[in-house]
């Protein structure tokens, strides 16, 4: 049902404009890559809303790396693999632990300001890391830091030019061979960029969910568009919900850092009872998908829709030093982190899954790569480690222009691709109800807690929208609308496929963890459906 475009075009009779290195987001991935590759190649850096929207902008607790003496590599590789739930890629997470130091080095070098303390790069510790590693910036501040400093080195550079409000609607490909984009300009004029490699750095999903902490812009573009262009994807019913996003009424759901627990703050359900004593000997500090799922059985038990964050306990100057951002907007609705137990729920926050990429960063598809949380590495998992996710962009963006720099110019112009669907019905006018419905299908579904039978409902809620993929779709609320559902299906039916319950996916109705029958990675490709890879992880 899901076709290989989603708008008829022939490649020869558009607009062609020529680039090096093609770069999809704006996120940490994106402002990295492109400023690596525009060290040697021409680059052109694409965003559908402004350079500095992107889900690293809202990333508050900071990038993990080990810097002290008392750390190594082999802890964060064994944290990292312990989350992971059996499902990392060893090589993969090796990796990550022995270059993330030199990543964040370069950070530094282009610009951005780690906080420090007592003249030393201040360490903090966040949930299932077992030594101080997590770098910050302005306290709570890490993404918009690192996107602050690489976003005014990539405006700055000769090479690199930046197309802002221009949305990616595909990827065109020539015997499985990524050539370039096709691509939306502001004024509604489609052009064909071409390249000679195409990085997608497009984020996640987070928007699949009524409930989450991701900008408007993470509607899983990059997957579906990858998954189109023959692209496999990995892991897609791993879903991190960040257990403390803010819920309170006429507030956003924002993140309350896992690092305020790292401080020490504690879980306290409606009654003002401390719980999480009774899942995890880790208490407030075990992994994200045991807190999140401890928080809403803590809620129906007490008959709450929230539990309380309570650091009202230490000293209020470090509270509001350490965490002025979340002061501050907690404030302004008129909740005193320092005084004030403040209200919690579970919102959708990461994806661990997504284009499946080698240890350079490259996709089943030729010249195509991808960086960042529209990829999936092997470096999460069934369940990302937190703050591991700004390093994995870093030290895979690096690894992918070291390949790109090694690749041969193209022999393939492009200009004779063609696509025609013969579609007739002009999608709905409006798509706000059914990107709604969508997103409520998905939390009720194929939310936190899982069973077959919801999921078996929920997937024929959604393909009750298919429709849409024989339509005319022009605007791009309609191919944002038409990603979505791409991604929702496909993360469906693969949590209905497997029947365990590890990491970020669980399921009331197998609730154990199953290493004989599971310790696999399930793939989609579109031609050949759902596939089956053995993980690697030690």
């Amino acid at each position: 049902m899901i076709p290989q475009y989603l708008v008829d075009f022939e490649a020869g009779r558009l607009p062609i404009v020529d680039t090096d290195v093609i770069v999809i987001g704006s996120g940490i991935a994106g402002l990295f890559t492109a400023i690596k590759a525009s060290e040697k190649d021409r680059v052109i850096l694409i965003t559908k809303k402004s350079m500095l929207e992107s889900n690293t902008r809202y990333a508050q607790g900071g990038i993990a790396a080990v810097i002290s003496e008392e750390d190594s590599p082999a802890y964060h590789r064994q944290d990292t693999l312990l989350a992971g739930a059996g499902l990392c890629s060893s090589e993969a997470v090796d990796i990550l632990v022995n270059e993330g130091p030199e990543g964040v080095k370069e950070l530094m070098m282009l610009g951005t300001a780690f906080d420090l303390e007592n003249g030393e790069l201040a360490l903090t510790k966040e949930g299932a890391h077992s030594h101080r590693r997590i770098l910050h910036a302005h306290g709570d501040a890490t993404g918009y830091e690192i996107v602050r400093a690489l976003s005014e080195q990539a405006e700055a550079h000769p090479n690199i030019e930046v197309w802002d409000n221009h949305y990616v609607i595909d990827l065109i490909t020539e015997e499985n061979e990524c050539l370039g984009a096709l691509v939306q300009r502001p004024d509604g004029q489609r052009v064909f960029l071409r390249g000679n490699a195409t990085i997608l750095c497009s984020g996640g999903a987070g928007q699949l969910y009524r409930y989450t902490t991701n900008p408007e812009v993470a509607t899983g573009d990059g997957m579906a568009i990858a998954y189109r262009a023959g692209a496999i994807l990995r892991d897609m019913e791993f879903i991190q919900f960040h257990p403390t996003s803010l819920c309170y009424p006429g507030a956003p759901r924002f993140l309350i850092s896992e690092a305020v627990r790292g401080e020490g703050a504690v879980l306290r359900n409606i009654k003002g009872e401390r719980f999480m004593s009774n899942y995890h000997e880790l208490l407030e500090l075990a992994p994200r998908d045991i807190v999140a799922r401890a928080i809403v059985s803590e809620m129906e038990a007490t008959g709450a829709n929230i539990v309380y964050l309570d650091i009202t306990h230490e000293d209020p100057e470090k509270v509001r030093t350490r965490f002025p951002t979340i002061y501050e907007t907690c404030l302004s609705y008129g909740l005193d982190l320092t005084t004030d137990w403040i209200p919690v729920a579970p919102a959708a926050h990461y994806m661990m899954g997504g284009v499946r990429v080698s240890h350079h960063g490259e996709t089943s598809v030729h010249r195509l790569f991808a960086c960042g949380e529209v990829s999936s590495t092997g470096v999460h998992g069934a369940n990302r480690l937190a703050s591991n996710s700004l390093s994995e962009a870093i030290v895979f963006g690096r690894r992918i222009i070291q390949r790109i720099q090694e690749l041969p110019p193209r022999t393939q112009t492009g200009e004779s691709v063609a696509y025609q669907a013969g579609r007739l019905n002009p999608a709905p006018s409006s798509l706000v109800e059914r990107r709604l419905d969508l997103q409520k299908t998905m939390v009720r579904r194929a939310g936190l807690r899982r069973t077959a039978e919801g999921l078996v409902k929920g997937i024929g809620e959604l393909e009750r929208h298919q429709a849409i993929f024989s339509q005319e779709l022009h605007t791009r609320e309609e191919w944002e609308y038409a990603n979505m559902l791409t991604c929702a299906l496909l993360l469906a039916k693969t949590a209905l496929a497997r029947e365990e319950s590890r990491g970020g996916h669980y399921r009331e109705d197998f609730p154990e963890r199953s290493d004989e029958k599971w310790r696999k990675h399930l793939l989609w490709q579109r031609d050949k459906g759902m596939l089956e890879e053995i993980s690697d992880d030690v």
